[in-house]
């Protein structure tokens, strides 16, 4: 069996509701809109209700006395009076058969051209006596009153919306600025604070919107002060194992040749570069760190770096570009990712340039998947590969000095030339010739 055309495309206009039905003022105005039509209604149908019932009760008395007035006349041979009359035509049939029947009763018929409360109780034999009373004034009462209803239910639920929508645009306002500050503490900027009023002044009662501001600021607060001591132990180690490192250095280029001062050098190399990432790392994550921008071309850039890579890193200038951009830092990101790419994937490796966009790929098992999703992580590696982490690390914090976008990201094609790893630098600003 096959789905109507129609309910599929119903379905569809369902799930693609606009967004803003799903912000909390529209939600509050919905919600506020609902309950105030309902509980309208309800007052309306109860009001409603009460006065018909008090209206049908005054009419009804009036014709039930005019009834005995106009009985106690038939019986002594008086004139009805107004409104009374012997077997009307126009008397309704269920009350006639009531009275007929030796009862007394009453009925609202349309006795034309105007409402009519009809009394009618048993005359002699099987004759009726009844009595119309014009109700009119009644029905327009209850017109009246319903009109009245509807217009005050209006106004209030009106004036409802706007005072609920005044004070969910208040807490909205507020929770739209916690967020904001939010994003910006997870971009990096461990600066930025809410300072909600509420929570600067005790004597101001501290709601939930407050509460969750006073956490966020705590939060970023106590993340900063772990991050700038954490800075200051790596910048304070690593100048501290400078000193050492130099002398030890000196003294390993004294040593008579052979394979044992060839490692002991290598050691120290390894040692020295370690030591010269993790001071630029502290000097990075302090910001305080200030590009000097010039204009450059990205292909000879390239080629430079792969030149210095060696031979088996390949570039690609699909269409080159002049950006303004610090060169020593710009070798540095790329001459990272490079060495990256030959240290952990597998040739060839690949430098592509088009327009302010450089990428850097291999043919090797890929980045590890924590690294894709959340970007590279000092001291972090995988599968038992060498490195500590640390020039992925130092390339992402340059490209942002720089005020560019790197990005990483794997090939899965279903063969070994369509498979690697795939770094991205974004470049701002370009100028193409």
């Amino acid at each position: 069996m096959t789905a109507a055309p129609g309910g599929a495309r119903r379905r569809g206009a369902l799930r693609r509701l606009p967004s803003w039905t799903a912000s909390l003022p529209w939600k509050a105005a919905v919600f506020i809109t609902v309950m105030c039509c309902a509980l309208a209604a309800l007052l309306g149908v109860l009001v409603h209700a009460s006065v018909t019932h008090q209206t049908v009760d005054q009419a009804r008395e009036r014709a039930l006395i005019r009834l005995a007035d106009a009985t106690r006349a038939f019986e002594g041979g008086e004139l009805l009076g107004h409104g009374a009359a012997l077997d009307p035509p126009e008397l309704p049939g269920s009350l006639r058969r009531l009275a007929l029947a030796g009862e007394r009763g009453t009925m609202v018929g349309d006795r034309s051209p105007r409402p009519t409360m009809w009394a009618a109780g048993p005359a002699d034999g099987d004759r009726v006596i009844a009595v119309a009373v014009d109700y009119s004034q009644g029905v327009r009462t209850i017109a009246g009153l319903d009109r009245a209803i509807l217009g005050s239910s209006a106004l209030a639920i009106g004036a409802t919306l706007l005072v609920g929508a005044f004070a969910v645009t208040r807490v909205t306002r507020r929770l739209h600025a916690t967020a904001r500050v939010a994003r910006r503490i997870t971009a990096g900027d461990l600066d930025a604070r809410v300072d909600d009023p509420r929570t600067g002044d005790p004597a101001r009662a501290q709601d939930e919107v407050a509460a969750v501001a006073a956490a966020l600021d705590s939060m970023a607060a106590s993340l900063q002060s772990r991050l700038e001591s954490e800075r200051r132990f790596t910048a304070d180690v690593a100048h501290e194992l400078r000193t050492p490192l130099t002398g030890l250095h000196a003294a390993a280029e004294l040593l008579p040749p052979g394979r044992p001062t060839e490692l002991v050098r290598n050691r120290v190399a390894a040692l020295r570069t370690l030591t010269e990432d993790l001071l630029e790392i502290s000097r990075l994550d302090a910001g305080g760190e200030r590009p000097d921008l010039a204009e450059h071309r990205l292909g000879p850039l390239a080629e430079r770096v792969a030149r210095s890579a060696g031979a088996e890193v390949e570039v690609r200038v699909v269409r080159d570009s002049c950006v303004e951009t610090d060169r020593r830092r710009l070798e540095r990101v790329l001459g990272n990712l490079v060495a990256n790419a030959l240290t952990h994937g597998r040739t060839p490796v690949t430098v592509s340039v088009d327009g302010p966009e450089v990428t850097v790929r291999d043919h090797g098992d890929g980045f590890p998947p924590y690294l894709v999703q959340h970007g590279p992580q000092r001291f972090r590696t995988e599968g038992g590969t060498k490195g500590h982490g640390l020039g992925l690390t130092i390339a992402l914090g340059q490209a942002t000095a720089l005020g560019a976008r790197l990005t990483f990201a794997n090939l899965d094609g279903p063969a070994p030339a369509e498979r690697g790893a795939v770094a991205r630098l974004t470049l701002p600003a370009p100028r193409t010739d």
